[in-house]
């Protein structure tokens, strides 16, 4: 018994000092994927206590940012990870009355780029026939994605349409927590289209049950998806990178993010973390404390100013 009560009391002190990377949504996306390459890159660093996982779904990022920001803001040694979809919600005012500048953000570790998938027994071979179809019975194609209508992969679906000369309105979208409940939606055939992230693609396509019809960035991408072509390619001008990194609230002394901001440089400078970053499906992009922090800003200009194309300002 006095054993039992040791290991116990061992494994509470290991949790208390543990640090915390929070995954606003479900488990298997691509915020998922963000946490833990912190978790794995940030490993051997005197500085940065080993980190643990937690997740708070909800609101698409909503209830996680409300939660750090308003009720833990200052705790030193908790992190959140957020993406380009996460400032295209603040850009919008999906966070209600919050921006940018209610949280520290901490460190770009990558890019993502947005991707078009199917089922690999899918009638959908190629881009052209997803957009066929949806130029002529869009009713009966349902598109998964993560969040609602505004969100970025519904205005990755949107910029498509749009540029293939179909009206957006007439897509039927399912709004879904998360890209790993998207394609879970995706392979039980309660959708026949995900709209989601090359990192979440890259997770699930290893078991051939997926078929990437397009990604969305400027060339085709290196590793797993190399096979996969350009929106470009197929002859639709839509490019969607998407940064992924992590955040503190708003309270946390300086000198606890300068330290965080330290270890977060050390780890991106690492001659490893490229490969680490690779294997997480992600792609170089590095930014971190001030410089991101400007990034910052100037992305959710340039989000506000794409959302107001589609009327989507709250």
């Amino acid at each position: 018994m006095k054993t039992l009560f040791s290991i116990l009391i061992a494994c509470a002190a290991l949790q208390a000092a543990a640090a915390e990377c929070i995954v606003p949504s479900k488990p298997g996306g691509a915020m998922d994927l963000t946490c833990k390459l912190a978790r794995e890159g940030l490993k051997g660093d005197a500085d940065a206590p080993a980190l643990r996982l937690s997740y708070l779904p909800g609101g698409i990022g909503a209830v996680a940012w409300h939660t750090m920001a308003a009720q833990r803001g200052s705790e030193k040694d908790t992190l959140v990870a957020f993406s380009g979809g996460s400032l295209l919600n603040l850009a919008q005012g999906k966070f209600g009355k919050a921006s940018e500048n209610d949280v520290r953000w901490v460190a770009a570790l990558g890019a993502d780029y947005g991707m078009i998938a199917v089922r690999s027994d899918s009638a959908f071979r190629n881009l052209a026939d997803l957009l066929g179809a949806l130029r002529r019975e869009p009713e009966k194609v349902l598109i998964g994605v993560s969040g609602t209508i505004g969100s970025q992969d519904w205005m990755k679906m949107a910029l498509l349409a749009k540029g293939a000369g179909i009206d957006p309105k007439v897509l039927r979208f399912v709004a879904l927590e998360g890209g790993g409940e998207a394609f879970t939606a995706m392979h039980a055939n309660h959708v026949q289209v995900v709209s989601g992230d090359a990192s979440e693609a890259s997770l699930y396509s290893g078991a051939g049950k997926v078929r990437v019809l397009a990604v969305l960035s400027e060339q085709r991408l290196p590793g797993v998806l190399a096979q996969a072509p350009t929106a470009r390619e197929q002859g639709v001008d839509v490019v969607w990178p998407i940064i992924r990194g992590v955040w503190m609230g708003p309270k946390v002394a300086d000198s606890e993010y300068r330290r965080w901001v330290g270890s977060f440089e050390r780890m991106t400078a690492s001659p490893d973390f490229d490969k680490l970053r690779s294997a997480h499906g992600l792609y170089p992009f590095t930014l971190t404390g001030q410089a991101l922090t400007d990034y910052i800003h100037k992305a959710v200009a340039d989000y506000n100013r794409q959302a107001r194309q589609f009327k989507l300002i709250r």
